[in-house]
């Protein structure tokens, strides 16, 4: 009835004997490997964050990997394979222009999340090729309100309020849990993801934020001068709270 023992694990198109696509979940794993990226909404906007590997010190600072501008008015941060990433952004990018040339519009968050979901589906059907190692947390405001999706490997998309990907996942949710509330504004939302990132990341890794205003609609990534005093702030009161234990 099923493949030979150890083969439904070689090929994207057979299911194992309980029902699991292993492909798929070797793909999630790439993702659980990654650096941790976070998204939070908040009747201000959105926010976007990321930890970076800063590999040298000539290397350029401004220069960032897991935080993109897709749209004006949409962000993404990835958690998994950057290369498999880039491909994914890239046609994101393509999908919402050409959502502006047909229809003279800037698209809707779900629409283009659904529309890169459909995508990484597709890469878990066919023989021929292998899931997508990674996820994608999308933001954005449009006429809907301020949105906030996650797409896995397999495909699925969830919208969330607030939500965390990558190795320090379970830490960075930890926070969120405890401390978000929907009545944020934005540079509280700010502070939040800040303090998520510095409590979930190692050595050598830069914290970078994004924010798109709802007052505005348009995406901006904070220098490292914007995101310094908070990083300041939550390394002050960690280190506050650590000698009053």
């Amino acid at each position: 009835m099923f493949a030979e023992l150890g083969t439904y694990d070689q090929v994207i198109t057979i299911f194992s004997p309980d029902g699991r696509l292993l492909q798929v979940e070797y793909a999630v794993e790439a993702v659980n490997r990654g650096a941790t990226v976070l998204g939070v909404s908040c009747p201000e906007g959105i926010v976007l964050g990321a930890e970076e590997y800063v590999r040298t010190e000539l290397q350029d600072p401004s220069f960032g990997w897991k935080i993109f501008k897709v749209d004006e008015h949409i962000g993404a941060t990835v958690a998994g394979l950057g290369s498999d990433a880039r491909i994914l952004i890239d046609q994101a990018r393509i999908y919402a222009q050409i959502n502006r040339l047909t229809y003279d519009e800037p698209i809707d968050v779900e629409a283009l999340t659904k529309r890169i979901g459909d995508i990484e589906q597709v890469y878990t059907q066919h023989a021929w090729v292998r899931p997508f190692g990674v996820s994608i947390i999308f933001g954005g405001v449009d006429k809907t309100g301020n949105r906030l999706f996650v797409i896995d490997p397999s495909g699925s998309y969830r919208g969330y309020r607030a939500v965390a990907e990558g190795s320090k996942r379970e830490v960075a949710e930890a926070i969120l849990k405890e401390e978000y509330r929907q009545g944020l504004k934005l540079d509280e939302a700010v502070k939040l993801a800040v303090k998520c990132l510095v409590n979930a990341r190692g050595e050598k890794l830069t914290v970078r934020i994004a924010v798109i205003p709802s007052e505005t609609n348009r995406f901006r990534m904070l220098t490292a001068e914007e995101v310094e005093p908070h990083m300041r702030r939550v390394t002050r009161i960690g280190k506050r709270d650590r000698r009053r234990k």
